[in-house]
């Protein structure tokens, strides 16, 4: 964990603007963390994250105003949650560095931790169903022509109605319930049975049934996508969440928000600016071309990493260590050279999905299903906890329009 997301005891105070003893004050009432330096003298850290809060809880306080303007667009923390701690160069679920779970861990391990707090905690995946019912069967007989996370969307309401124990909102009962809809949601990318032993074998066998090696790249690639704290498929998860809706219906909130090109299908766009850049005979030119124009480069650029997106490190690793005379990874390797002289933002989790998918030849959709199967197991975190509070999310929306008329003479 890098130490810039950290202040001295000193910085700490200049920052607030306050005395050492009111700085010491505030992490006695809770208000900022502290934790042993790794130095010498093993002086004190204080938590830059709760500097800053603090720092525009005076600003807000101040300005009211200010609060609307930027609290919802990666600016300060508005819910609590112990799933995902986002440092610059890593991620943490519950305390376990998620970088190092991919590629230690099975999905549903990984599963389990977020939904239990535990790796070996209490969820029987064997219970989970190895066919669709059949009335989803039925219905997905009409959905061939469409992607996997589109199907997603339109099966997970008929199978949420075959299942009537996932209307129990009890910690361990939704953890179940989140395993089922796993499950059924690998059913339905597969198009058929749960071929495996688990999620990311069941892929494997489904997808590139000839490339075995794809096991534990596909396996990375959900844990890695399975949550980053409260992006936008997950805060409006936590919203469907709070309302009491039933975990399915928490899934598909998420996955009408993940659908955006914004989000879940910025792969899709990184997939033809690749195909752009084939076309073009000079790959620092199409980069080039599209900066001239004002256009972004797709897969590039992180609202909260600064450097290269770590999730897109742990993936291209094993890319390369997996698939090194693969030509898609070759063109990739070419685009990250020329953009790195180019431009100052770098490779994100998009750009490397969009290159699996190549690599490994995945089915047409491939990529956002691998984003929504793994995002899934967060959006179930997060319902778990949000079930926890009594309170519906509804944050006050500042007034910019007109003012109502008043009757004359009033």
């Amino acid at each position: 964990m890098t130490l810039n997301r950290y202040l001295t005891a000193q910085e700490a105070a200049e920052a607030l603007n306050i005395s050492l003893s009111t700085l010491y004050a505030y992490v006695s009432r809770g208000l900022i963390r502290s934790e042993p330096g790794g130095g010498k003298n093993r002086a004190r850290l204080y938590h830059l994250e709760d500097i800053k809060r603090l720092q525009n809880r005076k600003t807000f306080r101040r300005n009211p105003d200010k609060a609307a303007e930027g609290a919802l667009h990666a600016g300060a923390p508005v819910l609590e949650s112990a799933i995902t701690l986002i440092t610059d160069d890593c991620l943490y679920y519950r305390g376990h560095n998620a970088l190092e779970l991919a590629l230690q861990q099975p999905v549903e391990a990984v599963a389990t931790l977020i939904w239990t707090g535990r790796l070996d905690g209490q969820i029987d995946w064997t219970a989970a169903p190895m066919a669709l019912s059949s009335r989803c069967r039925a219905v997905a007989l009409h959905l061939q022509d469409l992607k996997p996370i589109e199907k997603f969307q339109a099966l997970l309401p008929v199978a949420a109605a075959d299942d009537l124990p996932a209307y129990d909102l009890q910690a361990g009962a939704v953890a179940q319930t989140g395993a089922r809809i796993l499950r059924q949601m690998t059913i339905i990318a597969t198009d058929g049975g749960f071929g495996g032993q688990n999620t990311a074998q069941s892929l494997q066998q489904a997808w590139v049934p000839a490339n075995p090696e794809a096991r534990s790249l596909l396996s990375a690639t959900l844990i890695l996508c399975a949550d980053h704290e409260l992006n936008a498929s997950a805060f409006t998860a936590r919203c469907a969440a709070s309302t009491g809706a039933m975990p399915y219906a928490v899934v598909s909130a998420g996955l009408a928000a993940l659908q955006g090109f914004k989000h879940g299908t910025a792969s899709a766009q990184v997939e033809a600016f690749l195909t752009e850049v084939e076309n073009t005979p000079s790959i620092r030119q199409a980069i080039v071309n599209r900066l001239k124009r004002g256009d972004s480069i797709p897969g590039y650029g992180h609202v909260i990493y600064q450097g290269v997106d770590p999730r897109a490190t742990v993936l291209h690793r094993l890319l390369t260590d997996l698939y090194p005379g693969a030509p898609a990874l070759a063109l990739a390797n070419a685009i990250i050279h020329e953009a790195g002289q180019l431009t100052d933002r770098r490779h994100n989790i998009d750009f490397m999905l969009a290159t699996l998918a190549r690599v490994l030849h995945l089915p047409d959709g491939g990529a956002p299903a691998l984003f929504a199967l793994g995002r899934t197991i967060g959006w179930i975190g997060h319902a778990i906890e949000q079930y926890q509070h009594p309170h519906i999310i509804r944050p006050r929306a500042r007034y910019v329009g007109q003012r109502p008329f008043l009757a004359a003479g009033r």
